[in-house]
């Protein structure tokens, strides 16, 4: 028999608030992250602006020692746990540690660490490259230093599908606790590249945009959207089996009933004409939630503020949706936060979370000039009070994955 998987902790570190409530509040006023970049000289790029974690001090919420051990996405990833334990009360000492998994993604993991050591390879040789340098930069340390500090035993591991990262592992964690192998999963991604080559890089395949006006820069739907911009941050959910759940008197969020994901077999970049594999995980995730597409009040959307992708995702919504996508409400994010990668569903699961939790639609902000492309309801510029039942939150990444999961409001 499948069991019923429920949200039990959040967790979360943005580039509009260091925990879920300043998240939340940011969400709901409308507040932009989009600002100059600090972490590094800009002087010599042609993108000048980024989604950074303002006011972020590791050795506020770590030792120091421990600190200066792990890569910033590691340090983000961990300040999210911190929140996401204390906010599901969840005692080690009362549950069975091996039955309880931490799953984390990275799309790109320590870039950070690797770019310091490079450069230390090539200016001091190679016996000066840290002896941490790989245990710093792997993709999977999050989730492996995240087992380590809250004493997890379960299954630990770290799916990495570019911008479908987070999404992908929420529902793969849905999966192992309803099949039974898990009771309790620590689930969501983090990623910290906002850095010289990862700049670099996704500014010289054209994806961001160069864009110097704060509030016109991630404009996801908008006609003048000219490429996306680069977040960081980290977002986590404590899945649980309902009745283990119930059993230690945890506060229930809400419930996640369905996951769908698909490949679209078609261009490492771009997504598939009229975005066909993301419809196709849309109406996966459906199916396994055994409801119809009218069911569906909220979608969460990838919406990066790139042409294709916002055009494409349109065209999926519609196709998956058929008749329902005329009302069902729409918004992106990602003008509040960039684009967080890796992360990027981990933070959105939170936001489907908080809006089911008190009736608030998120809106997409920065929205000005209508695309006739574009032509969902997608909540422009404020927050819009509803009741949601049922909130989709869709991920699409590079390769060509596609990733969406469906939350409920809880019912006994």
């Amino acid at each position: 028999m499948e069991r019923r998987v429920v949200v039990t902790g959040l967790g979360a570190i943005t580039p509009i608030g260091n925990n879920v409530e300043e998240f939340w509040k940011g969400i709901i006023s409308s507040k932009c992250g989009i600002d100059e970049i600090t972490l590094f000289d800009v002087s010599d790029f042609k993108v000048k602006l980024a989604g950074e974690v303002k006011n972020f001090n590791p050795e506020e919420r770590l030792d120091k020692r421990s600190a200066k051990r792990l890569d910033r996405y590691t340090q983000l990833a961990i300040v999210a746990t911190k929140e996401l334990m204390e906010d599901s009360k969840l005692n080690i000492e009362e549950i069975n540690p091996e039955r309880f998994g931490v799953a984390v993604s990275s799309g790109i993991g320590g870039l950070g660490t690797i770019e310091n050591n490079t450069e230390t390879l090539i200016e001091k040789g190679p016996d000066r490259v840290s002896p941490m340098y790989i245990p710093m930069a792997i993709n999977n340390m999050a989730a492996g230093n995240i087992a380590i500090e809250v004493g997890a035993k379960g299954e630990s591991f770290c799916m990495t599908t570019a911008c479908a990262s987070a999404t992908h592992t929420i529902g793969e964690c849905f999966r192992i606790i309803r099949h039974g192998y898990q009771d309790l999963m620590i689930a969501g991604g983090t990623e910290a590249s906002i850095t010289k080559t990862g700049i670099a890089g996704f500014t010289n395949i054209k994806a961001l945009s160069t864009s110097e006006d704060k509030t016109r820069a991630s404009i996801p739907f908008d006609k003048e959207r000219n490429g996306f911009v680069m977040g960081e941050g980290a977002g986590l959910i404590l899945l649980e089996e309902l009745e283990h759940a119930k059993k230690r008197g945890a506060k229930i969020y809400a419930e996640i009933v369905g996951y769908g994901a698909s490949s679209d077999s078609y261009h490492i970049t771009s997504p598939a004409p009229g975005g066909e594999g993301g419809a196709r995980a849309m109406t996966y995730a459906m199916k396994d939630a055994e409801i119809e597409a009218d069911k569906i009040d909220y979608i969460n959307a990838h919406g990066t503020s790139t042409h294709l992708n916002d055009s494409g995702e349109t065209s999926a919504i519609k196709t998956a949706l058929g008749e329902a996508s005329k009302k069902v409400m729409v918004s992106s994010t990602k003008g509040h936060t960039g684009h967080l990668l890796g992360a990027a569903g981990g933070v959105e699961a939170v936001v489907c979370v908080k809006a089911i939790e008190e009736g608030i639609v998120p809106p997409t902000i920065g929205y000005k000039v209508p695309d006739e492309e574009c032509d969902l309801d997608i909540v422009p510029n404020e927050a819009r009070k509803k009741d949601i039942k049922y909130a989709m939150s869709n991920s699409l990444g590079f390769g060509g994955h596609n990733s969406s999961i469906i939350f409920k409001k809880y019912e006994e």
